[in-house]
């Protein structure tokens, strides 16, 4: 299977302010943005398909036997009954389940990038979806949003191991901001796959039952 390619060498660095909780940090690494063509051909190399044509929604083929988990921060009456029977409700709240993903990472593929992308695309994430908030998170990751405005498709952010803190404050902002729009984490080269649900929950799907993470 074809992994990410690593990131690609710096424009430069900038110091990443992040308060979780009562903590502060400061990270100097910042995150790259991966090419859509890449995404792609990594992706679908990987056994996985794009379910909307340009866009970050990526899933495993219809052949695939797999199994998912969900996370979520409280009850939630849309959830149907077959898949509220994967999730567990999580004590805590934002901050605590983007922590939790990111210790995910470190367990499972802590070699490997996480990639982060919309399950639309990011011209209307930034004209439409997400326009009052999204600008800020990306700026603060050291990312261009006039630049991806213009992209028409889920290009990823490529977050390196190093950036796990960034990973986790803008895992953060999206749990916190998201109102009708869902994002994906993709580990491990498309081994596991997260929806950032708009709803304050992560929902997993792996075909490997050794890549899922415990329900509770």
């Amino acid at each position: 299977m074809r992994e990410p390619s690593p990131a690609t060498p710096r424009r430069g660095t900038k110091p990443f302010h992040s308060t979780i909780g009562n903590q502060q940090s400061t990270i100097n690494d910042v995150a790259e943005l991966v090419d859509y063509s890449e995404v792609f051909e990594t992706l679908t190399a990987a056994g996985l398909q794009c379910l909307y044509h340009n866009s970050g929604a990526f899933g495993f083929r219809d052949e695939t036997a797999t199994q998912s988990v969900g996370w979520i921060l409280r009850e939630d009456s849309t959830i149907k009954p077959a898949a509220r029977a994967l999730a567990t409700v999580i004590e805590g709240n934002e901050a605590m389940l983007a922590e939790r993903a990111v210790q995910v990472w470190k367990k499972i593929a802590p070699q490997s990038p996480a990639w982060v992308l919309p399950k639309s695309h990011w011209a209307y994430e930034l004209t439409f979806g997400s326009y009052a908030w999204l600008p800020a998170a990306l700026a603060a990751v050291g990312l261009d949003a006039n630049e991806l405005s213009a992209r028409n498709d889920g290009s990823a952010i490529e977050f390196a191991s190093a950036d796990s803190d960034a990973c986790r404050a803008f895992v953060e902002t999206l749990l916190r901001n998201l109102a009708g729009s869902d994002f994906m984490l993709v580990l491990g080269g498309g081994k596991l796959l997260c929806t950032i649900h708009h709803h304050k929950q992560l929902w997993w799907t792996a075909s490997d039952i050794v890549m899922l993470p415990e329900k509770d």
